[in-house]
C-alpha cells in the first residue's frame, strides 16, 4: 500500500471570486427538471435503501440510447464504473494496453489491481493512432474518447477498427466528454461482444457533484459487472442521484442548450487563444489543450492562480508545457483571455 500513488484531482480551493477553469465542470446548473426531482425524492424514503439494480435509471438510459435496460450498468460515477471494469476484464495476461498520454487515473487502478500495463505512445500530435494497437498481444484496451486530457477525438470507424483488431479482449471506450463533440460508439454494442462503453452525467449534464455514470455493453459483459458490483457495495447509487439522473435524461432541451453553449465558447476562446499565439490542439471535449511557443506553461499556470484563475498543468513528459483550460461561461472566458494577454506582455 505504501507504493500506491493515487490519482491526485483538479485543485477545488475555497477562494472568493475564481475563475475556475481546472476541473472541466460544467459551467452551466443542472436542468431544473433534475433539481427538482431531487426535491422530491428529499421528502420521502430515505429511511429506506434505494433500489439495488437502480431500476429507472438503466430504463431512462437505455431508452435515450436505444439499448435494452440490461446492457446498462449504473454507478457511483463513471470512475467508480471504470474501477469495476478493470477488476472484472483486465486482471491477466498479457497486459492491458493503453496511450501513454490519457487519463492517469487508468494507471492508478493498474497499480491498485496489480494490473500490468503497456502504455502506446499517441503521434507527434498527441492523436491516438488505433494502428498501433493491431497486433500486439493485450489482455485489454482502454482509451478515452475525447481522449484526456488533450481533447482529440477519434472517428467512429476508427474505433471499429481498433475492435477489429484486438476480438478476443474487451475493449474499453471512455466517453466521459463524447457529448461535446465526438461519436459515440454505443452504436456499435450489438456487433461487437469485446466493447463497453463509459459514460457519465458529470460533465454534458452538469451533475458532477451528483456522481453518477454508466457502462453499456452486451449483457454478458454487465453481468460481469454486477457479479463486481454485488461483492463490493450492493447500493452504490442513492435516491436523489437516481431521481436527479433520470429527471436530466428526460430534459433534452435543457441538455441541448447548454451543450450548445460549451461548444460555442470553446470555439470562440480556441480563436482567442489562437490570436495570441496559442497552439491549440482540436478538442471535441469541454475543454481545450494549449501550449505557449515563448512561455513556459508550470509560470502562466502559477501566475494564473495568483490572479484567481485555475487552469491545469500536467507536470508530466510530453506535456508538461501544456495547459488544460476547461471552457467557462462567456464572462470566464473573457476574464482568462485578459489575463493572458496581460501576462504574455509582460518580459
Amino acid at each position: 500500500m505504501r507504493e500506491l500513488v493515487p490519482y491526485v484531482p483538479g485543485e477545488q480551493p475555497r477562494i472568493p471570486n475564481l475563475v475556475k477553469l481546472n476541473t472541466n465542470e460544467n459551467p452551466y446548473p443542472p436542468s431544473p427538471r433534475a433539481i427538482a426531482a431531487i426535491a422530491e425524492a428529499l421528502r420521502s424514503g430515505l429511511q429506506l435503501y434505494p433500489d439495488p439494480e437502480s431500476t429507472l435509471l438503466r430504463e431512462a438510459i437505455a431508452d435515450h440510447h436505444s439499448l435494452d435496460a440490461g446492457q446498462v450498468f449504473p454507478g457511483n460515477g463513471s470512475d467508480e464504473v471504470l474501477a469495476h471494469a478493470f477488476f472484472a476484464f483486465f486482471q491477466q495476461e498479457p497486459p492491458v494496453l493503453m496511450p501513454d498520454v490519457t487519463y492517469s487515473f487508468y494507471r492508478v487502478y493498474c497499480r491498485l489491481y496489480g494490473i500490468q500495463a503497456q502504455l502506446v505512445p499517441v503521434d507527434d500530435r498527441l492523436q491516438i493512432d488505433v494502428a498501433n494497437y493491431a497486433g500486439q498481444p493485450a489482455g485489454g484496451v482502454v482509451i478515452a474518447n475525447p481522449n484526456a486530457p488533450t481533447g482529440s477525438a477519434l472517428p467512429l470507424a476508427a474505433v471499429e477498427q481498433l475492435l477489429q483488431s484486438q476480438p478476443d479482449c474487451v475493449v474499453l471506450v471512455d466517453e466521459a466528454y463524447v457529448d461535446f463533440g465526438a461519436e459515440s460508439a454505443i452504436p456499435l454494442i450489438p456487433r461487437y461482444p469485446n466493447l463497453l462503453v463509459v459514460q457519465t452525467l458529470s460533465k454534458s449534464r452538469s451533475l458532477a457533484g451528483l456522481r453518477v455514470g454508466f457502462a453499456a455493453g452486451q449483457r454478458h459483459l454487465i453481468e460481469a459487472l454486477e457479479r463486481v458490483k454485488n461483492s463490493f457495495n450492493s447500493y452504490p447509487l442513492d435516491r436523489l442521484a437516481m431521481a436527479g439522473a433520470v429527471a436530466a435524461y428526460e430534459d433534452i432541451v435543457h441538455f441541448e442548450q447548454t451543450r450548445d453553449a460549451v461548444i460555442a465558447s470553446r470555439e470562440a476562446l480556441t480563436v482567442q487563444l489562437w490570436r495570441l499565439g496559442f497552439d491549440v490542439l482540436p478538442s471535441g471535449a469541454n475543454f481545450l489543450f494549449a501550449r505557449h511557443a515563448r512561455h513556459d506553461a508550470k509560470a502562466l499556470f502559477a501566475r494564473l492562480r495568483e490572479r484567481g484563475i485555475l487552469v491545469r498543468h500536467f507536470a508530466q513528459p510530453r506535456i508538461d508545457q501544456f495547459l488544460r483550460i476547461s471552457v467557462g461561461t462567456p464572462a470566464q472566458c473573457d476574464t482568462l483571455v485578459e489575463a493572458l494577454r496581460l501576462l504574455l506582455a509582460k518580459r
